[in-house]
């Protein structure tokens, strides 16, 4: 299981060695899924991206919070009426999935990490939710990497809603377990059995342990060592990047 901003890719750069990564997961029958927090476009665009950097790759090895909450919502909140903080295409994207998809009186308020967010939008998800709307989120993630640093993700507006409406939001993306339970699902395979590999602490690092899975931290993204050493958490291994991974496949003495 393998996390994109900060891990495989930085904007719309490739990370040095991560294209041969894939290949080698190939080479080796080694299954695998994109796991990503990112909620901001749909499965479609993630795939036109990798594709676009030299990474072979289809649909079906690619697992977005917003396909996980997709999911989540026909299993769990059949029918239920959701007014989607959300980009056009990820809106679109849930609706022919089946979400029943509102723009008045809803059952669930979903925030993304919506870059077409404005204050009528979320004057609208606060009305929904003092009116008893039940508040979800795809992904915590306080930022999101890009090419000339960081930007504000869907976290902080999170917490915002949560001190307005005095609720916790139910999030579906990593550290959720969820999540994690969801692709080793579609890989079919025990979670236990699964390696996530990630640059973030609180989300690929933490998921990991809270469902028994392997983990690799890679220092190409979010993460310090300093940040690893105050966090408590002791992933099976930390490397410099995913280019570091694949001379791993046929040691002995390591168990990936």
């Amino acid at each position: 299981m393998i996390d994109m901003d900060g891990t495989v890719y930085h904007g719309s750069r490739p990370i040095p060695g991560a294209v041969d990564f894939i290949a080698s997961l190939r080479s080796h029958g080694i299954p695998f899924l994109f796991l990503t927090n990112n909620s901001c476009h749909p499965r479609s665009h993630y795939v036109d991206r990798l594709r676009s950097m030299g990474f072979d790759v289809s649909p079906d090895e690619i697992l977005t919070s917003v396909v996980a909450t997709t999911r989540y919502l026909l299993d769990n909140r059949p029918g239920a009426r959701v007014y989607p903080l959300a980009s056009a295409g990820v809106a679109e994207e849930m609706a022919s999935a089946g979400v029943n998809i509102v723009d008045s009186e809803p059952d669930i308020v979903l925030l993304t990490f919506d870059r077409t967010m404005t204050y009528d939008k979320i004057n609208a998800a606060y009305r929904f939710l003092v009116d008893g709307a039940e508040l979800m989120a795809t992904n915590p993630d306080d930022t999101c990497p890009s090419e000339v640093g960081y930007d504000i993700d869907l976290g902080p507006f999170i917490r915002m809603f949560e001190q307005m409406c005095g609720r916790r939001a139910l999030v579906i993306g990593k550290p959720n377990t969820l999540f994690l339970e969801m692709a080793a699902d579609i890989m079919g395979v025990d979670p236990s059995d699964t390696v996530m590999v990630g640059d973030r602490l609180y989300t690929d690092m933490e998921v990991a342990s809270r469902a028994g899975a392997h983990s690799i931290l890679v220092l190409t993204g979010e993460a310090t060592l300093g940040d690893l050493e105050a966090s408590g958490l002791e992933p099976d291994h930390v490397l410099g990047s995913v280019a570091d991974i694949p001379p791993l496949f046929d040691r002995r003495d390591v168990d990936v």
